[in-house]
């Protein structure tokens, strides 16, 4: 799948990131009639697309679709994880991206709100490890 990166590549960047922050950003949203959300691989697209803007690198993607439309996708990135939980039946969005070193986490968050055209968007940010 195109955006993946072996992992053996990131030894070092591991290394460095462990004595780095580590910033949780939890994103709740509502997704309007015209968002891509619902639609596997535009939000995949849209996920890969995102962490390249913050300069993050995945290392491997995962999803389920359930049987009403909702969605679970998880990118492992070498800076930790992305996952995006939809509930299409309530227009809901869910957003996690727990991040460590050099990946710029709101610029992450920011690619995700204008490509999914994310409404009533609130993010909380939490700092871990501390």
């Amino acid at each position: 799948m195109p955006g993946i990166e072996a992992s053996s590549g990131f030894t070092e960047l591991r290394r460095q990131e462990a004595a780095s922050a580590k910033t949780l950003y939890a994103v709740d949203a509502r997704c309007g009639a015209d968002s891509p959300v619902h639609d596997l691989d535009r939000l995949t697209a849209a996920a890969l697309d995102a962490v390249r803007a913050g300069s993050g690198h995945v290392l491997d993607v995962s999803h389920v679709v359930f049987p009403n439309g909702a969605i679970t996708l998880v990118l492992i990135l070498a800076e930790s994880h992305l996952s995006i939980h939809t509930w299409p039946e309530e227009d809901l969005v869910a957003i996690d991206l727990f991040s460590c070193g050099a990946i710029d986490g709101q610029a992450v968050i920011d690619h995700l709100e204008r490509v999914l055209r994310l409404e009533s968007v609130r993010v909380r940010q939490v700092d871990r490890g501390r």
